[in-house]
């Protein structure tokens, strides 16, 4: 599969005139640079744009630097991530900081390899920062980026090589200096022009090359992104101190390393003598829809993976899916 070589031309030209306004992009010699683009990636990792402005925003308004945020404390950056959900991204940020600016000098490395060892960078993450950092000649394979692809060929994302398709047509993609822009153009592009649903192919730069818009039989690109519905049941232990019972051992991938009461998937073969039924309701969690049934009851002893916290105390830098827990159990009290 070949490209043509006026595509990343027209992206770059495209992106230039219609790029949005996002705080973390800063000039290419910005001393800020690196923190910001560090920072921004974490935080998009799973998220929407629309939805980190704001956090970024309030997030370096608080800590302004790389090194200032080695060594804040993890309450606060807890405290400044709170409702961006996917925790471990966070904690793994503060992990790559101090690593970065401790052991590195505060800089980043320059290889892929090396990039990937630090806490919470893959492929993805690490190609484009490599890109945005470093002007190196990578693309990162999100959606958007795939889209653009999949819809030039007009063949589905599964039947296509994505790194084969830069590797034959890297001479073609990227013949400029401005490799980083090209890498943040075609996220962009794909996010702005070439949408999942409804492409704007009467304005696309690239339509005269691209077989999608040219096709009366447009392939479907992807498949549905289905909806993964759960039920869990969970299992409060509490005291008359308002204190929870509350452990990181609950294997819920979406919740790793977060301190929570004990939660079981529903089972019929789930024993529930001596708890009392607090309520149901309703979760979402990205593209998880959870139905949870809330049990308690009142001991003064616990088993040994858990360790009491008060229930308002603990609520600062808790997961807002740990605090409708709380929100439930303080009626008790």
């Amino acid at each position: 599969m070949h490209i043509k070589t006026n595509l990343s031309k027209k992206i770059i030209s495209w992106y230039d005139n219609n790029k949005r306004v996002l705080p973390w992009r800063v000039h290419y010699n910005s001393p800020r640079k690196l923190y910001y683009r560090l920072l921004s990636e974490f935080m998009l990792q799973q998220t929407q744009v629309k939805t980190v402005i704001p956090y970024f925003k309030k997030f370096t308004k608080e800590i302004k630097t790389l090194k200032k945020l080695s060594s804040a404390s993890e309450r606060k950056v807890l405290k400044l991530w709170e409702g961006l959900g996917y925790y471990r991204r966070c904690r793994n940020l503060m992990a790559t900081a101090k690593i970065v600016t401790k052991q590195k000098k505060s800089i980043l490395p320059k290889t892929l390899d090396d990039i990937k060892k630090l806490p919470g960078i893959g492929d993805y993450t690490g190609n484009i920062l490599l890109a945005l950092v470093y002007n190196q000649p990578r693309l990162a394979l999100d959606g958007n980026v795939k889209r653009v692809f999949s819809r030039i060929f007009n063949k589905h994302e599964k039947k296509i090589d994505f790194e084969k398709i830069i590797e034959k047509n890297r001479k073609k993609l990227f013949f400029s200096k401005r490799n980083s822009d090209f890498a943040e153009a075609m996220m962009e592009f794909g996010a702005i022009i070439c949408k999942p649903k409804e492409p704007s192919c009467n304005i696309c730069p690239v339509n005269k090359i691209c077989k999608f818009s040219n096709s009366r039989k447009n392939t479907k690109l992807t498949d549905k992104i289905k909806t993964n519905k759960k039920s869990y049941d969970i299992f409060c232990y509490l005291n008359k101190n308002k204190q929870i019972g509350l452990t990181k051992k609950n294997d819920i991938g979406f919740l790793k390393e977060c301190s929570l009461p004990i939660i079981k998937k529903q089972s019929r073969k789930n024993k529930f003598k001596n708890w009392n039924f607090l309520c149901n309701y309703k979760n979402s969690i990205s593209n998880k829809r959870l139905n949870i049934n809330l049990y308690y009851k009142f001991s003064n002893k616990i088993p040994k993976d858990l360790n009491w916290f008060s229930i308002y105390d603990n609520k600062e830098f808790t997961p807002t899916f740990a605090k409708k827990i709380f929100k439930q159990v303080e009626n008790l009290y």
